[in-house]
């Protein structure tokens, strides 16, 4: 193993947090916010990029870029076991639903994510990039043409809206799921934005213009509550907001009637 070895414990229902197990020297990497409690003996450090092994200062330096790309911070934070035995330390959901984890070395030592999925990993892992290499995935597919890689032989932890859904598809076999459900597929999943069929149902069926079409062989997690979705729902019911806009999300037709409708 490259990576260290963690063990771990998902607590929790709606709300969940990750207890990870460190022995003596062992480290966990984790996003900047994620941090929940730790038992004494564990020494947490900023480190620069993801903390794998990125070949002197320009390694680094590329590292911490291509973080900035996805969205995230340069910075990370590492937390090491500096005591004798072992130690504990959680890092918790940023929203409700699910603690994913993900053993890379039964993942061909790769996943693709949604570029906000990454919770935290055992040192050593990779946090990168991956492009999407068509236009159409890149413009209209909910996560612009970069989204997460999770590139290693050792466990990660991503975390997801609402219930989750694993589906394992044969070669060949598509699925279609709206954009902003897809939290992580394996490498050789084929990856494509498709258009709605029919006028109506493009410009009032509520359910946007695009969806995600994923062709086999590989594994998908699909979400039930994309965060973008729960937020225009908390949204849609703020003070000064009518009652039911948020039934036409995404809809080219309840835009366009929300603005003759003084909205």
């Amino acid at each position: 193993m490259n990576n260290h070895d963690i063990d771990y414990k998902i607590e929790g229902q709606e709300m969940q947090f990750v207890e990870i197990e460190l022995d003596s020297s062992e480290t966990v990497i984790a996003e900047a916010g994620s941090f929940m409690m730790m038992e004494d003996g564990i020494t947490m450090e900023t480190i620069f990029g993801d903390g794998a092994e990125q070949g002197g200062v320009m390694g680094k330096l590329f590292s911490a870029g291509k973080r900035m790309l996805t969205g995230e911070s340069l910075f990370m934070t590492a937390f090491t076991n500096e005591g004798g035995g072992k130690r504990h330390v959680s890092f918790a959901s940023p929203y409700p639903g699910k603690i994913i984890p993900l053993d890379l070395s039964l993942c061909s030592g790769r996943m693709i994510c949604q570029k906000d999925a990454f919770l935290c990993a055992a040192k050593g892992v990779s946090v990168g990039i991956a492009f999407q290499k068509r236009l159409g995935a890149g413009f209209f597919g909910g996560e612009g043409f970069i989204m997460q890689k999770l590139e290693g032989d050792g466990m990660a932890f991503v975390h997801a809206g609402g219930m989750v859904k694993e589906l394992t598809l044969a070669p060949g076999e598509t699925l279609k799921v709206d954009t902003g459900c897809l939290v992580a597929m394996t490498r050789d999943v084929d990856y494509d934005i498709t258009f709605v069929r029919g006028i109506k149902t493009a410009l009032f069926g509520g359910e946007g213009l695009f969806f995600a079409s994923l062709r086999g062989p590989g594994k998908v997690l699909v979400q039930s509550l994309p965060f973008s979705r729960l937020a225009s729902r908390v949204f849609s019911a703020m003070p000064g907001n009518p009652a039911g806009r948020s039934k036409d999300e995404g809809s080219l037709g309840g835009g366009i009637w929300n603005l003759f409708n003084g909205d």
